[in-house]
Order: C-alpha cells, then structure tokens, then sequence
C-alpha cells in the first residue's frame, strides 16, 4: 500500500523510472504476500487470522486499501482497474461485517483503550474505494457509479471521524507512550487519501455534467480535508522526533503511506487550483516520502536477513 502510493506520487511528477520500479515492487509485494496468507490457510485448514480481534480485523483492511492504490496506479489500464476494483469491493463488504461482529462485544470503554492509528484502515479503504469507483464512473460516463463513490467517501468521513474520536478519547485518558505509535500518522493520511478521493469525484462529476452545487460541495470539502490534514503534520512531525528511540517494526510503513498520500494528495489539489505552491509542496513531501520508504525498506531487509540467521537450525 505505501510502495503503490509513493509509485503513484512519482508518476504525478514524471518520475517515470522509479515509479515504474515501485510499481514493480508493490505488485510482486501484494502477490507473494496474498500467496503466504493462502498457503497459510491451506496449510492450517483455517484462516490464519483471529477474526474475534478488532485489531486484526481492522488491519486487514490494508488489503482494501492495497487493492484500490494499485488500481490507481494503473487507471490506464481499465481492465485491471475493474479486477482490483471488484475484489476489492467484495473484501470490504467481508471485512465491514466481520469487523463490526468482532467490535460489538467491547463497546464503551473497552473499544477505546483498543484504539489505535491502524484503526483509521477502514476510512482508508473506504476512500480507496470512492476513487476507483469514480474512476470507473469517469471511464464509463456512468452517474449511479459516480453516486456511490460520492455515497463512500461520506462514509470514509464518517469512519474517519468515529476512530479519530476513540484514538483522541484514549490519548486523553492514558499515558502518552502508550498513545503513540508510529501508525498514529495514518490521522494524516486517513484524511490525505479523503482529499484525493474528493478531488477523483469531483472530476468525474465534471465528466458527468453534474449538478453545480453537489461540484461545488465536493470541492469544498475537498479544500477542508486537504487543511485538516496538513494541521496534522507539524504534532506527528514532533511525536515521531520524540519517540525517535523506538525500534524498527513493521508497523514504520503507515508513516511512509500517509506522506506518500499527502504528496499525492497535494498534487491533487494543484491539479484543481492551478496554484503552483500546491505543486511544490507536493514534490518535497514526494521526495520525503521515497527517503522514508528507502530507510524503512532497507531496515526491513535487515530485520528479516537478521530474523533467518537466528532460526533455529
């Protein structure tokens, strides 16, 4: 998911040769990584997940969210396009209901003090799934598509807004270490990826000829999300500094997918405006974004080259 959308984000900026080799990397990442989890299943004769966990059925949203940013990156490519799109759409409608069974028995304060940034994975999804529903409504001149991408992203705001709520609630309550995480950068890209989303649908509404003021709502909204994002960066910018100390784990990618959606997401709204300071930022945060994904990428070989040598023979 963060590869696709750093691949994205340098093909917005003519960085043809290292977004083709993202690409790359992020599809054959998705197909090995699909591979293990059926061998998995194959092998144990049972999903190798527990799906009674709300964090892990959260989480499980990535694969969503992987689907659609690859569907993204090759919106030249319809057919491929519609493939990731629809199994992306029957995952989601899984994982919301499975999601949902696993959350119901710790209402209240339990769910708060399970709440983390990972959470903020399904309002990813969602909004992963209002952009390639609007690029396909765009493709196909198709209104209804176009009115449930528009129905999505409502959603993903709503999702946003209900773990933005349970991570703030239990950041107030608990101790500050506790609270930090480095997937605490996913409430920036949660709404970095809504930006984009709102940006997709309003160009396909323009394709469309929608109604002015449902255009003229989306791109305010749009505005909104895109400030609301960027107001989240400088205390994530400071967190991280602070917890600096913190080793390597896996979960350093949700730092690298947020700035990755922010470029993009920023070059999104350049494409809207014209305003070319929205072009600027967006190429620095692109080249933050590729530094972050080479120094997690090499920490990962060396966690894993680390891991095979201390097996046990």
């Amino acid at each position: 998911m963060a590869t696709g959308i750093v691949s994205i984000s340098a093909q917005d900026h003519h960085y043809r040769l290292i977004s083709f080799l993202l690409a790359a990397i992020a599809v054959a990442a998705m197909v090995v990584l699909t591979a293990l989890a059926a061998v998995k299943t194959a092998v144990r004769q049972r999903f190798p997940f527990d799906l009674t966990d709300p964090d892990v059925a959260v989480r499980l949203f990535t694969f969503v969210a992987a689907c659609t940013v690859l569907g993204a990156r090759f919106l030249a490519h319809p057919g491929i396009l519609g493939i990731l799109a629809t199994i992306a759409w029957i995952t989601w409608f899984v994982l919301i209901a499975v999601t949902a069974r696993s959350m119901w028995p710790h209402l209240g304060t339990d769910l708060r003090d399970r709440a983390h940034g990972a959470w903020e994975l399904v309002s990813v999804a969602t909004s992963g799934l209002a952009i390639v529903t609007a690029q396909l409504a765009r493709l196909g001149h198709d209104a209804e598509l176009l009115t449930i991408g528009i129905v999505m992203w409502l959603a993903a705001l709503g999702f946003y807004g209900v773990a933005t709520w349970l991570i703030l609630w239990r950041g107030a309550e608990g101790p500050g270490d506790d609270f930090w995480h480095p997937d605490i950068w996913i409430l920036m890209g949660g709404l970095a990826i809504g930006t984009l989303a709102g940006d997709q649908l309003h160009r396909a509404g323009l394709a469309i000829v929608t109604h002015d003021w449902l255009l003229a709502a989306i791109r305010s909204a749009t505005v909104v999300t895109w400030v609301a994002a960027t107001l989240w960066i400088a205390p994530l910018v400071y967190a991280t500094v602070r917890h600096l100390h913190l080793r390597f784990a896996g979960a350093w990618w949700a730092m690298v997918f947020p700035l990755g959606m922010y470029s993009a997401a920023t070059f999104a709204m350049k494409v809207e405006t014209g305003w070319r300071p929205f072009k600027m930022a967006s190429v620095v945060f692109f080249w933050v974004a590729f530094a972050a994904w080479l120094a997690v990428a090499l920490a990962s070989v060396v966690a894993i080259v680390a891991a095979w040598r201390a097996r046990p023979r």
